[in-house]
């Protein structure tokens, strides 16, 4: 039997995976929560082979979730679901060097199929997200200017930047005029947009 650990914070979509998975003959799922904290202590406890993981979850994100179970558990694989089909989110899933990534609304069978294969070690990417990914630049964005406009687009204005990342306030407004000229962005909404649609934030 495959052990499963699911990740998925809508109730009924998580229930109906579960259901969904029960039916296959070699997969049980084991463990099942809801927030992104508390996935890294269900699989130390459940120890699944698998844990299929939401990447948009409240509290901790599945990437992270899914980094710490890499770095901790290497025996566990990991499979990424999501509803957002962009070239950016893939990238950094990869990045994160996850076993697999599916989005939400490919056919039912394909879940389970794509467990098997991350369970046997194969890595598992839905093929038109791979071509998207493929054909789309990389960010051109550098890891400092994508926290700062990260932090832009949780709220956070040019003097709570300089605070929580320990720089002047013109460093950050600087970061914030260099990433709108690298986007060829309008103002900082616009750039917080353009950044997000690719899945760079």
């Amino acid at each position: 039997m495959i052990r499963v650990l699911l990740a998925e914070d809508m109730h009924m979509v998580r229930g109906a995976l579960i259901a969904l998975l029960n039916l296959e003959p070699d997969i049980e799922v084991v463990a099942e929560v809801s927030s992104g904290d508390k996935i890294v202590p269900a699989a130390r406890q459940h120890r699944p082979d698998v844990c299929v993981i939401d990447i948009d979850l409240p509290i901790l994100d599945g990437l992270t979730a899914a980094s710490t179970i890499r770095e901790t558990m290497p025996q566990v694989r990991t499979l990424m679901l999501t509803s957002l089909g962009r070239p950016g989110t893939l990238r950094r899933a990869l990045a994160a060097r996850v076993d697999g990534f599916l989005l939400k609304d490919a056919p039912p069978g394909e879940l389970a199929d794509a467990i098997r294969r991350v369970a046997a070690g194969e890595r598992v990417v839905d093929s038109q997200l791979a071509l998207a990914a493929w054909d789309r630049g990389e960010c051109p964005l550098t890891d400092r200017e994508v926290e700062v406009l990260r932090m832009a687009a949780n709220g956070a204005d040019a003097p709570d930047i300089a605070t929580a990342l320990s720089l002047s306030v013109g460093t950050v407004r600087n970061y914030l005029t260099t990433i709108m000229t690298k986007l060829n962005a309008r103002n900082r909404v616009d750039a917080i947009r353009i950044a997000d649609d690719a899945g760079w934030l």
